[in-house]
């Protein structure tokens, strides 16, 4: 019950402290592991329905924009982490499920414009081809100067 701390220090992962420590009554030495414990994340979605936020379902989302797509897992997954690390930074405790829409398409514009029109499609409910038409048009206007794929668009 009683103890004493010999050494702290992040551990590999970086999501928690390690901490050697040693009895004082038997000088046992162990470990202990401290993680910090954050409330989840809540998606608060268009009909007012809540459910837990899931980094998973995030990145499935950017790869099935991505499908067929040259663009690397681990592109996707680092957008989905980052996308994730963002949220949870904010401190807030839900997030309308349309701010993650616009952060999801944000990432696939600068990704692939092809995944980013699909994303966008799905997303933004298009009803006929006036509405690609339109969103394909708007793109001219925003392409990010880290564009993976020029050819898509070329400078006029």
């Amino acid at each position: 019950m009683e103890d004493k701390v010999i050494d702290s220090r992040i551990s590999r992962d970086g999501d928690s402290i390690r901490r050697r420590r040693e009895c004082l009554q038997c000088s046992t030495r162990f470990t202990t592991y401290e993680h910090v414990e954050q409330a989840d994340l809540l998606v608060v979605k268009r009909n007012g329905a809540r459910e837990a936020f899931d980094r998973e379902k995030l990145f499935r989302s950017f790869i099935k924009a991505c499908e067929k797509r040259p663009v690397s897992h681990e592109t996707l997954r680092r957008a989905a982490e980052q996308i994730a690390t963002e949220l949870e930074a904010g401190g807030q405790r839900e997030v309308p499920s349309q701010l993650l829409g616009l952060k999801v398409m944000d990432k696939l514009h600068s990704i692939d414009p092809v995944a980013y029109v699909r994303y966008a499609s799905v997303y933004r409910e298009f009803q006929d081809v006036g509405a690609f038409i339109n969103e394909i048009e708007s793109m001219e206007h925003r392409i990010p100067a880290n564009i993976t794929h020029p050819e898509f668009f070329p400078k006029r």
